[in-house]
């Protein structure tokens, strides 16, 4: 089975400040993993390891059985773009472009996709996932916050990434549109994918298989209480 696999993992800053201290986490796919926790405690550095977008101090993390700390910078950024996919609490959409080509960014740097005609294809597939098939053509100013960030999952899922890792990604939105974007990470789990969240919105816990809480650097699991 696929992972990502954090084992001992610590993180500590050049003013001595502990970010992570000693942390292991495994999210196994078809999993949805939540750490939480409140502002400074930890976790979004957690999901940036986890995610390839920082390094660790001390400990190890591997992905899908291979550590990375042995391989080159090239080698990384091809299993980041490949088996990660991201979504953020800013949507990080490009204004100037059309949501189908907002989707088809991710794939301009894969050579999967022989041509744009391709990219196009899958990003208009997506989009009809999101249930937002009569919005393609429109901008990211032109939906609601809810809207917006349905696409940028959609765009986390353009290369087909073994992993969805989402950082607050309802921070920006209301209570209703929290449940939806929640919902549909959800099902990205039921698919086989593994999604790791990180939040501080007591909502995801009713989407969780195993919930974490965060504390200055320290990860301890909580029970799921159904």
């Amino acid at each position: 089975m696929k992972s990502i696999e954090l084992k001992n993992v610590s993180k500590v800053y050049n003013n001595n400040i502990i970010a992570l201290d000693n942390v292991s986490l495994t999210v196994n796919q078809g999993e949805f993993i939540v750490v939480m926790g409140q502002s400074g405690s930890g976790k979004s550095t957690l999901l940036q390891i986890a995610g390839l977008l920082d390094v660790c101090t001390s400990g190890s993390v591997i992905i899908n059985g291979e550590d990375i700390s042995h391989i080159n910078q090239n080698k990384l950024a091809d299993i980041r773009m490949k088996s990660l996919g991201f979504v953020f609490q800013a949507f990080h959409l490009n204004s100037h472009l059309k949501l189908y080509q907002n989707i088809m960014v991710p794939m301009l740097i894969n050579n999967k996709f022989k041509n744009k005609e391709e990219m196009q294809k899958r990003a208009i597939e997506l989009i009809e996932k999101t249930g937002l098939t009569d919005r393609k053509e429109h901008y990211p100013s032109e939906l609601s916050g809810g809207e917006q960030q349905r696409v940028a999952i959609a765009r986390a899922m353009a290369n087909e990434p073994d992993f969805i890792l989402a950082d607050e990604p309802t921070g920006n939105l209301d209570s209703k549109n929290e449940l939806m974007i929640f919902e549909e990470l959800k099902k990205l789990s039921c698919i086989g994918k593994g999604v790791l969240v990180v939040s501080h919105n007591d909502a995801v816990i009713d989407f969780a298989d195993k919930i974490y809480e965060m504390k200055d650097g320290v990860l301890g699991e909580k029970q799921n209480e159904e």
